[in-house]
C-alpha cells in the first residue's frame, strides 16, 4: 500500500505534489486527517485521486461504484467528476471510517451524489445485479480485501456498460508482486488478477504505475 506513487524520489515527489497536483483545500485536509489514523496507509495517493477524477470525466461518467471507501478521499474525487444528478455507490463495512467520509462529503456538497452501503461489497454487487443494474455503470474502483479481488472484478464487469472502466488499486502491492519470495494470499490474489486481466479478451487493459499501481480494464463493446 502507498499514499504516494511508488518508485519516486523524495525530490520528484515534492515536485509532483507542489507543482502538478490540483488538490482542493478540503481534499488536502481530509488527507491530512486520515494520515493521523492507525490505518493511514490505506489512503490512496493524491495524484491517483486526481487521475481517477480525470478518467471519470473522460468517460462522461454518470454512475460509478467504489469497493472500499475508507475515509472517503477517492469517493470525493470520483463524485466531483459526476454531474449533479450522478450517483456513486460506495461500498464499505466500517462505520467509523465512513463517518469521517460523510462529514467531508457534506462539506464538499457532493453527499447527494454518494450512496453509502454499509455491507459486504459482494452482497451489494449481487443486489445491484438482482435489481437489474447490469451494464448500467460507467466506472468501478476496486480497493478492498485482496482475496476477493477476482470476484469483485467479475461482478463489476457485469455491471459495467460497454466502454466502461474498472480501476483496481494496489496492483503493484509495494513491489511484492515482483518478489518471488513473497507468497501470501493477498499477493497471490493480486498477481492472479493482473495475469488474468492481461489475457482477458473482454477488456483492454493497462497497469499504470501511479500510487501503488492502478490496473485499468476497459470493457469491450459486445
Amino acid at each position: 500500500m502507498s499514499t504516494r506513487s511508488i518508485g519516486l524520489s523524495d525530490k520528484l515527489h515534492v515536485y509532483l505534489i507542489n507543482e502538478t497536483l490540483k488538490e482542493t483545500a478540503l481534499l488536502r485536509r481530509l488527507r491530512e486527517e486520515t494520515a493521523a489514523l492507525p490505518d493511514a496507509n490505506m489512503q490512496i495517493a493524491p495524484e491517483q485521486g486526481q487521475f481517477m477524477r480525470l478518467l471519470v470525466e473522460l468517460l462522461g461518467g454518470r454512475r460509478a461504484i467504489e469497493i472500499g471507501t475508507f475515509t472517503g478521499y477517492s469517493a470525493l474525487c470520483v463524485a466531483a467528476a459526476l454531474p449533479d444528478d450522478g450517483r456513486l455507490i460506495a461500498c464499505d463495512t466500517n462505520e467509523t471510517w465512513t463517518a469521517l467520509a460523510r462529514v467531508f462529503w457534506r462539506e464538499a456538497g457532493v453527499d447527494h451524489k454518494i450512496e453509502l452501503r454499509l455491507a459486504p461489497a459482494l452482497e451489494t454487487l449481487e443486489q445491484l445485479l438482482a435489481d437489474g443494474a447490469a451494464e448500467s455503470f460507467d466506472f468501478a474502483f476496486i480497493d478492498a480485501d485482496k482475496p476477493n479481488y477476482d470476484r469483485y472484478y467479475e461482478s463489476c464487469l457485469r455491471l459495467l456498460r460497454g466502454g466502461g472502466l474498472i480501476a483496481v488499486d494496489n496492483a503493484l502491492w509495494s513491489g511484492k508482486v515482483a518478489d518471488a519470495a513473497v507468497d501470501d494470499e493477498d499477493t497471490r490474489s493480486i498477481r492472479a488478477l493482473n495475469a488474468k486481466v492481461r489475457e482477458d479478451e473482454r477488456v483492454t487493459s493497462s497497469l499504470v504505475p501511479i500510487g501503488d499501481g492502478l490496473l485499468l480494464a476497459r470493457k469491450r463493446y459486445s
